[in-house]
């Protein structure tokens, strides 16, 4: 009779043991996003109908998705991402949950069609950025030098 006891204890104990690390992980999991965005700016456009933009997204929580992106500037502002040369328009990017999303040179970016104005630089250019969850961040991208090239590499 002991030993059925001391065996059912053990199994209680398990399965205890084993649900809480099944609420940690899910817990993980379904984090809210914690956003912070870095690094923005613009190298001032050569032309007057088309801009570019880059930042980078930091994220401490939980995944997120950035939808879309707005700005004064322009009413036709795009997601974009360049590989092997080829630069493809995008619908969304991911934000890995406690990762980064970097728009940078020669990577992915933001394109400004059709502008409202040339931005020159000095000038700072409100975007808001929109994501699935954590909604809309607003930032100011500072106008650069058309050869600005941070030191981070963006």
């Amino acid at each position: 009779m002991r030993r059925r006891r001391t065996g059912a204890a053990v199994l209680a104990v398990a399965a205890l043991a084993l649900a809480g690390c099944g609420a940690d992980s899910s817990a993980s999991t379904s984090a809210e996003p914690d956003l912070k965005v870095t690094g923005a700016y613009m190298p001032a456009p050569s032309m007057d109908t088309m801009a570019a933009g880059f930042f980078t997204v930091t994220n401490s929580g939980g995944a997120d998705t950035l939808t879309s992106v707005t700005s004064d500037l322009s009413d036709d502002v795009t997601l974009h991402a360049t590989k092997g040369g080829t630069m493809e328009e995008k619908k969304s990017f991911a934000v890995p949950a406690d990762g980064t999303l970097d728009f940078a040179s020669g990577g992915n970016h933001l394109m400004f069609e059709n502008l409202t104005h040339q931005p020159k630089q000095g000038e700072k250019v409100a975007v808001e950025l929109h994501f699935a969850k954590s909604g809309t961040v607003k930032v100011s991208m500072p106008v650069k030098s058309a050869t600005y090239n941070p030191k981070t590499g963006h």
